[in-house]
C-alpha cells in the first residue's frame, strides 16, 4: 500500500508513447466534429444521428483519459510547469470543436421524430434520456460563432481565474510558531486536542489569506460577472436558474429543501451553543472551536487502520462496496498526505473507462479523516454503478452526486456509535453534528453568500474588504447564535474551490440536497433492511440518465415535498436531541 496514487493506468508520463498517441487520436477525433458539415446527410437524419454519436463516444473517451490524467498530475503538484503546459494544450484542443458540437446540439434538435427514431432503433435507446434532453436544451443554444467565442474566451477568463484560485492557495504558507506550513496543514490544526493549538492555526490562518485576498477577489468577481453575462445571454432568469436546469432539478424542489432547513436552523443552533458551554463559552461556539473534539476519544488512525474500519463498518451493507473499498487501498487509488504544491480539501475523480476511480485526501489520523475517506470512496461506488453506462451518459448531475457520498457518512458514523458508550459515544455523536452542520448552517452561508456575490458582481466590483463582511453577513444569518458573533470566518469565499467554477455555479446546496437525501434513504434502509441494497444500486445506476425528482421517486421518496425533507430532518434533530441529554 502507497502513500501516493498510481496513475501509470492511465499514462506512466507525458513522455509515455501511449499519452501521445491518444492526443493524435484526439485530434484526428476533433478534424472530424470540426468536419461536421460535410458528413451530415439533412435527408438521413437517423444515418447522421448514428455517426454523430459514434464520433463524440470516441471523443468522450479520450478527452475523459487525458483530461483525467492531467488534472490528477495537476491536483498533486500545482507548480509543474509541464503539466500546466499540457492543461493549456488539451484545453484549446477542447476549444476548438465548440463551434461544431453547437451545430451538432442544434441538429439533434431540429428532428422533429427524435422519439418514434430512438424507439425503433435499439442502439439509441441507451441514449434517450440523453438526446431528449439535448432537445429541450436549444432553446438556450446560442449562434454556433457565439458558443464558439465563449467557449475559446473562457480560457483565458473564468477558466484562468480558476486555476489561479487554485494555484495561489496551493502554495500560501501560513506562519506557525516560527515555521511555514502549508493551507492544508494548518486548517487540518482544526482539529487538535489542544484548544490553544486550535486559536493559533485560526489566526495564523486568516493571517496567511491576506498575501491573497486582492489577487483571489478578483477571480471571484471575474468568474461570477462572466457566469451573469452568460446565462442572461442564454435566456435564463438568473445563474441560479441555469444551475438547476443543468442540474436536472426543479426549483420547487430546492425551495422545499431550504423551506426545511430554515424551519430546524434552531436545533443546530442548540447544538452549537451546547458545544460552546461544554469548552467553557458564553456567548456561543467560537469558529475556531467547530471541530474541537468533544468526549475521550483519542482514536489516531494509520492508513491501515482506516482501511480495516471502513472495511469492517461497511461489509454488513455491501460486500461489493467492501471490497471496492479493499482494492481502491491496494491498489494504489488514493493520494493520502497533506504537501506543498498539493490541493487542499478532498474529492473522487471517477474512471469508468478504467473501471476505478482516483481519490485525493488530505488525512492527518483523526476520525474526521476517515470519514472523509468514507466520503469519497462513496462517490468511488457510485462510479462503480455508472461504469457500464454508454460514455454519453457517464456524468450525472451535482446533486445527486453527494448522494453515495454521504450515505456512506452515515453508515460508518451511525454503526460506530451504536456500538459506543459513554464519552466515547459523545465523541462519536459530536463528530457526526460536526458534519451535519456543515451541511446545514456552513452549506446555507455558503449559498447565501454567492447568490449575494451574484447579485452584486452585476454592477459594481467586490473588493476584498466587501467580500469579507459579505461572508461574514451570510454566516450571522446561517449560524445565528449558536457561534460567537466576534470569531467568525470572513475568509471561506478564499479556500472553497467551489465558487470557482465558470461552468458550475453553486456547487453549495448539492452538500445540503446529499446530506439529506442520504438520511432519507438511510431510513428506507431501515425500514426494509438487505432488499433495500439492490434498490440503492438501481437508483444510482440511473442518476445519469434520470432527473433528480425521478431518481428519488426509484425509492418512492417525493423530493418536491417538505415533508421529505422535514422527515430527514427529524433524523438529525433525534441525534441532536440525544447529544444535549447525554451532556447535560
Amino acid at each position: 500500500m502507497n502513500e501516493r496514487w498510481s496513475l501509470d493506468s492511465l499514462y506512466k508520463g507525458y513522455d509515455d508513447p501511449a499519452y501521445e498517441q491518444d492526443f493524435q487520436k484526439l485530434d484526428q477525433c476533433t478534424d472530424k466534429i470540426n468536419a461536421f458539415p460535410d458528413w451530415k446527410n439533412e435527408n438521413d437524419k437517423h444515418a447522421t444521428l448514428t455517426n454523430i454519436i459514434e464520433v463524440l463516444e470516441e471523443m468522450v473517451t479520450l478527452s475523459s483519459k487525458l483530461g483525467s490524467f492531467i488534472s490528477l498530475s495537476q491536483s498533486t503538484n500545482t507548480q509543474d510547469s509541464e503539466t500546466t503546459a499540457q492543461m493549456n494544450r488539451f484545453q484549446h484542443k477542447l476549444s476548438e470543436s465548440s463551434k461544431a458540437i453547437a451545430m451538432i446540439n442544434r441538429f439533434i434538435a431540429n428532428i422533429d421524430d427524435l422519439e418514434a427514431m430512438i424507439a425503433q432503433d435499439e442502439a439509441l435507446q441507451p441514449y434517450q434520456y440523453m438526446l431528449i434532453q439535448t432537445k429541450a436544451d436549444a432553446k438556450y443554444l446560442l449562434s454556433d460563432e457565439v458558443e464558439e467565442v465563449i467557449t475559446k474566451m473562457d480560457l483565458s477568463g473564468g477558466t484562468a481565474w480558476g486555476d489561479m484560485q487554485s494555484y495561489l492557495t496551493s502554495i500560501v504558507t501560513a506562519e506557525y510558531e516560527g515555521k511555514e506550513v502549508t493551507l492544508s496543514e494548518i486548517r487540518n490544526m482544526a482539529y487538535s486536542e489542544d484548544k490553544d493549538t486550535r486559536k493559533k492555526a485560526y489566526e495564523a490562518e486568516l493571517k496567511a489569506y491576506e498575501k491573497i485576498d486582492d489577487a483571489i477577489s478578483f477571480s471571484l468577481n471575474e468568474i461570477k460577472s462572466q457566469v451573469n453575462t452568460i446565462s442572461s445571454l442564454r435566456g435564463y432568469d438568473s445563474p441560479l436558474d441555469m444551475t438547476l436546469h443543468q442540474s436536472r432539478m426543479q426549483r420547487q424542489t430546492l425551495d422545499a429543501m431550504f423551506a426545511a432547513m430554515d424551519e430546524y436552523m434552531p436545533v443546530f443552533h442548540a447544538y452549537l451553543k451546547r458545544k460552546g458551554e461544554l469548552l467553557g463559552y458564553k456567548n456561543g461556539l467560537p469558529w475556531f472551536e467547530l471541530f474541537a473534539p468533544l468526549g475521550s476519544s483519542h482514536q489516531s488512525f494509520t492508513i491501515e487502520d482506516a482501511k480495516a474500519y471502513l472495511i469492517d463498518h461497511f461489509k454488513g451493507f455491501a460486500p461489493d462496496l467492501a471490497d471496492m473499498i479493499e482494492t481502491a487501498f491496494d491498489e494504489d487509488w488514493i493520494d493520502f498526505f497533506p504537501r506543498k504544491g498539493k490541493v487542499g480539501g478532498a474529492f473522487c475523480s471517477n474512471l469508468p473507462y478504467l473501471k476505478a476511480s482516483r481519490v485525493l485526501t488530505n488525512f492527518d489520523g483523526a476520525i474526521g479523516d476517515v470519514v472523509t475517506l468514507a466520503h469519497e470512496l462513496g462517490h468511488a461506488y457510485h462510479g462503480k454503478q455508472i461504469e457500464d453506462h454508454l460514455p454519453l451518459n457517464w456524468d450525472y448531475s451535482m446533486p445527486v452526486a453527494e448522494t453515495a457520498s454521504t450515505f456512506n457518512e452515515n453508515i460508518i458514523m451511525n454503526a460506530a456509535i451504536d456500538a459506543a458508550e459513554g464519552e466515547e459515544k459523545i465523541a462519536l455523536i459530536e463528530n457526526q453534528l460536526q458534519d451535519l452542520t456543515q451541511i446545514m448552517c456552513d452549506i446555507y452561508s455558503r449559498y447565501l453568500f454567492e447568490t449575494a456575490v451574484f447579485e452584486a458582481s452585476k454592477d459594481r466590483f467586490l473588493f476584498a474588504k466587501d467580500l469579507k463582511e459579505l461572508m461574514l453577513e451570510c454566516q450571522r444569518k446561517a449560524y445565528g447564535d449558536g457561534l460567537d458573533q466576534e470569531y467568525l470566518h470572513p475568509y471561506m469565499w478564499v479556500c472553497k474551490s467551489h465558487y470557482y467554477g465558470s461552468d458550475l455555479s453553486f456547487y453549495n446546496f448539492p452538500y445540503a440536497f446529499g446530506g439529506l437525501f442520504a438520511r432519507g434513504l438511510i431510513v428506507k434502509y431501515q425500514q426494509e433492511g438487505e432488499s433495500f441494497v439492490p434498490k440503492y444500486r438501481a437508483l444510482l445506476h440511473a442518476t445519469t440518465v434520470s432527473s433528480v425528482e425521478d431518481v428519488a421517486k426509484m425509492a418512492d421518496i417525493d423530493v418536491t415535498d417538505k415533508a421529505f425533507w422535514v422527515s430527514a430532518l427529524k433524523t438529525a434533530e433525534a441525534r441532536i436531541q440525544e447529544f444535549l441529554e447525554l451532556t447535560k
